[in-house]
């Protein structure tokens, strides 16, 4: 039998081993602004075309390369960040494996200029699918200049499974943020197709993370700090109504480095408790400092996982300290953490000399805001009449119940849903989404309408760069749909007219909405998402059903279309409760 097991080929294994590392252009983008970090740089410049999948050029001003460090950073393996075993156990820098490069120049047309600060001339180097072409020297600025260019031109399998522009300029920018948002000290720019996107100066974090997300979230972030000596946190959460549906702006980082961790994102979680509706998730940015032994850095290739030696004390960091500051900052209730020392002063004096006593209070126990006549005014009639608004349920308008598909054990419960018996069962329904569905059945009979309502006072809309492209690839289907807006200077998007039926106050939430999803791949799929949206904000959540008579209306439209288990997303509009099993509680 003849040997059948052969080496591979360099060029075969290098590009084998570059699918570990670069997946994507982002891949690139994460390398080489991280590599830019490492090398001192006070300014990074990111450009881009067509998605990085024609360019990719990262320009810093850091320390820059001699001739000898140009040519063998291309090299799998070589690095200037590690050099025993032990090492890779106290990293504090981004890259350190020494294969980013080589993995880049396997699978692309790489070009290098740099120079460092003693040097008089600089160097260039050039090649082509992992083939050293040629090293010249050049005339060139302090720092490096990297250009990689057709990516995958030599792995033609590969590039056909890049997504579409849209999707892979969304990773690209996920990749910038992260790195921006964890050097706030550093400029940096980003540049795609010859548009400026993102233009970042030096700053505080607050204010970085503004710049990126949008002055939206100016007023609603709270401040988080603690420091435990061998861990250090520090950043911002968002108040509740900052929440969203999807994941997004949702940020861990250690030692600089983002990384990713479910278990973390549940200690968030917890500690907004009771503040969030279900299903909605916290916005958060949030920064660990802790001795690189601690935690491990090297268990995934593009190094956003991490392992850490007391996980589970930081897991309670990360809840408690949530938990205090949005108590010291009256977003959920808290013990005392900061009395006011001049109420202690204040005591304090005096009590020394000797005139403190309590408080007296007198309660007139007489009084009745709601029956009687005070001084400052008031109708004794308006008053009786609000006081009936204010503790008695509306009065059911239509009876139902004389129809024997409707039993007066219909009940709401504290959490939002009704008990409702029909047919000898007794059913638990979600009333916002049985009203969905009626709403969307309703619609989906109507042709859909671009009657527009002009505003008397346009409205302005604080898009973040993010959502400033995602309204680029959407703003030609909007004027059909009623509206008429323009990006009237920097990123705030000025609205003149609304489609009729979009409330003013909905206006805001409702373009959140469209912006929220990742991107949209045709126009069909955007007017299904605009049509949904439509139809949930024409809707009301099970919590805002409060009296019997929406209750009733709610059930008689969705009996009309068959009382339907399901919407077409697979989830429930009601269950049943199994009454025997209940029964056996007992």
């Amino acid at each position: 039998m003849s040997d059948i097991i052969k080496l591979l080929p360099d060029h075969v294994a290098n590009q084998i081993a570059a699918g570990e590392v670069v997946q994507r252009p982002a891949s690139i983008v994460k390398e080489l602004m991280e590599n830019a970090i490492d090398a001192g740089a006070t300014k990074v410049e990111l450009i881009v075309r067509e998605a990085g999948k024609n360019l990719i050029q990262v320009v810093d001003n850091g320390s820059g390369m001699s001739d000898t460090d140009a040519r063998l950073a291309f090299e799998r393996h070589a690095t200037s960040k590690i050099s025993t075993t032990e090492d890779i156990f106290r990293i504090s820098t981004k890259g350190f494996r020494g294969e980013a490069l080589a993995s880049i120049a396997a699978v692309a047309q790489v070009e290098l200029k740099t120079k460092t600060k003693d040097s008089t001339t600089g160097t260039n180097i050039y090649i082509e699918g992992g083939g050293f072409q040629f090293q010249e020297p050049i005339q060139t600025t302090e720092g490096s200049n990297f250009l990689v260019k057709n990516l995958f031109y030599n792995v033609p399998a590969r590039r056909k499974f890049l997504k579409n522009n849209n999707v892979e300029f969304r990773h690209i920018i996920d990749e910038f943020q992260r790195v921006a948002l964890a050097h706030e000290n550093i400029d940096f720019e980003l540049f795609h197709n010859d548009d400026i996107i993102f233009r970042l100066r030096k700053s505080s974090l607050l204010q970085r993370i503004v710049e990126i997300f949008g002055r939206k979230l100016h007023s609603i972030l709270v401040p988080i700090k603690e420091d435990l000596g061998w861990v250090k946190l520090h950043g911002f959460v968002a108040k509740p109504e900052g929440a969203k549906k999807v994941r997004g702006e949702q940020f861990f980082f250690v030692n600089g480095r983002f990384f990713r961790s479910a278990y973390f994102n549940k200690a968030v979680q917890e500690a907004f408790e009771g503040l969030l509706l279900p299903g909605y998730i916290p916005t958060f940015f949030l920064f660990l400092e802790l001795d690189p032994e601690k935690v491990d850095v090297n268990i995934h290739p593009q190094k956003t996982e991490v392992k850490f030696e007391d996980e589970n004390l930081i897991f309670a960091l990360v809840r408690s300290t949530i938990k205090k500051s949005l108590g010291i900052y009256n977003v959920a209730p808290s013990l005392d953490f900061e009395r006011d020392a001049s109420i202690d002063a204040f005591v304090h004096q005096t009590s020394k000399s000797g005139t403190f006593r309590a408080p007296e209070i007198t309660v007139d126990r007489d009084y009745n805001p709601f029956l009687e006549e005070r001084a400052s005014g008031g109708d004794r009639t308006a008053l009786t009449a609000m006081y009936q608004q204010t503790i008695q349920p509306e009065p059911s308008k239509i009876n139902l119940f004389e129809d024997e598909d409707f039993d007066e054990d219909l009940m709401r419960l504290p959490n939002g849903y009704w008990l409702f018996n029909k047919g000898g069962k007794t059913l638990m329904l979600d009333l916002g989404r049985m009203q969905r569905l009626v709403i969307s059945e309703r619609n989906a009979k109507k042709k859909r309408s671009s009657e527009k309502h002009t505003l008397l006072f346009s409205l302005e809309y604080h898009m973040n760069e993010t959502e400033k492209n995602k309204f680029r690839s959407i703003k030609k289907y909007l004027p059909e749909l009623g509206f008429e807006m323009v990006i009237a200077n920097d990123n705030v998007l000025r609205i003149d007219a609304i489609p009729e039926g979009l409330k003013e106050t909905q206006v805001m939430k409702f373009m959140e909405n469209l912006f929220e999803i990742l991107e949209y791949r045709t126009e069909e799929e955007f007017l299904n998402f605009y049509q949904n949206q439509w139809n949930k904000i024409q809707s009301k959540s099970r919590f805002d059903f409060l009296y019997k008579v929406d209750a009733e209306q709610v059930i008689k439209d969705f009996t009309a279309l068959g009382f339907p288990e399901y919407l077409p997303s697979g989830k429930r509009c009601f269950i049943e409760i199994p009454l025997d099993e209940l029964k056996n509680k007992f």
